[in-house]
């Protein structure tokens, strides 16, 4: 009864902290600390999972060395496996278990044994761990999982809670900067460079480009693009193929695997660049699609809609910003200029 009154204190600490914070970070360390002091172990440590880089990146622990957090985990892709499928991952003997990489760092770090709970966000997406570490072999009760996964629900939270926050930040801010870049300069391709810039930053993916339709080749033009090579830039323009066809129906395309998506040219140049998955959104002037950004990342990678609308967004304000430039071009009846620049792209008007 004792040990389950300090459970549900620690929870109620936690949840008070919760809504009384604003520092994500003191809100992270205490979850770690009443987890140690609650459940009586050597060390905890809250991790998120890096997909784009297959790595984990500590936000939160107390009681391990420098040493271990550089070299003593195991591989992501190891232990996501037993998470899905276990939904927490126990072991008894750190040392020994073939579970677990690096078991001579365990043994150097006097780490016995060890527990790992899942913290997901909406949709049972998984984001991350919350893990225990003993000094002395140790079997844990149903209660101590079942106690440590609501903390790790309370992580997962603050996490999120966060995440939230500094999108709305972070879109505030690409907004501005867009809307102020498209009053304020008919710079076209540098108004465009930062908008793949800032794209492939919000949506931390490999690389991202803008392509225009030219009608007189019946093609799709790089005009702008970051993160991708000069290599893969000169493999050509894109003919008008199938997910080209559904982007300049108006449609979203998602591509998962660019590999082996029938739709997809170039598959070689592709894996060369070390891109996998795509998403393509429509860049319209008034209700004309004029062009396409495409976000392309070197993991398989599934965009939420909470992204999609976003990117959308963005998409809209890039085709406003080349309709803006081009009436400017019009006016000023530069028309020679128009059919020899990157201008020529008669879709847009």
């Amino acid at each position: 009864m004792n040990r389950e009154n300090d459970y549900f204190k620690a929870i109620c600490k936690v949840s008070r902290a919760f809504w009384t914070t604003l520092n994500h970070d003191e809100l992270l360390h205490l979850i770690v600390d009443s987890a140690i002091d609650t459940m009586k172990v050597k060390a905890a440590l809250l991790f998120l999972l890096d997909e784009e880089k297959e790595e984990f990146l500590p936000v939160a622990q107390r009681g391990l060395s420098e040493n271990y957090l550089r070299s003593g985990f195991t591989a992501p892709r190891k232990l996501v496996f037993f998470l899905e499928k276990e939904n927490y991952l126990f072991v008894e003997d750190a040392t020994s278990d073939t579970r677990l990489d690096n078991l001579e760092v365990k043994k150097q770090e006097g780490i016995a044994s060890i527990l790992v709970v899942p913290m997901r966000v909406k949709g049972g997406k998984l984001i991350g761990g919350l893990c225990l570490y003993t000094g002395s072999p140790r079997v844990f009760t149903q209660a101590e999982i079942d106690f440590l996964m609501a903390m790790g629900e309370q992580a997962s939270m603050a996490i999120e809670h966060a995440r939230l926050f500094g999108k709305i930040k972070q879109n505030t801010g690409i907004l501005l900067d867009l809307a102020v870049n498209i009053q304020s300069s008919l710079d076209l391709k540098k108004i465009l460079h930062i908008l793949t810039a800032d794209v492939a930053e919000y949506f931390k993916v490999k690389a991202s480009s803008i392509l225009l339709v030219n009608e007189n080749r019946n093609t799709l033009d790089f005009v702008a693009s970051y993160g991708l090579s000069e290599e893969y830039l000169k493999r050509g323009p894109l003919t008008l193929d199938k997910s080209v066809q559904e982007t300049l129906a108006g449609e979203l395309v998602v591509v998962r695997d660019a590999l082996t998506d029938e739709r997809v040219q170039h598959k070689k140049e592709k894996e060369k660049e070390g891109i996998v998955s795509i998403l393509s959104i429509p860049i319209k002037a008034g209700e004309k699609v004029i062009g396409v950004m495409r976000l392309y990342s070197g993991t398989r990678r599934e965009f939420t809609e909470e992204e999609i609308l976003f990117g959308t967004v963005l998409a809209h304000l890039g085709g406003l910003a080349i309709q803006n430039a081009s009436l400017y071009l019009m006016l000023e009846s530069d028309v020679k200029d128009l059919r020899e620049n990157i201008w020529s792209h008669r879709a847009w008007f």
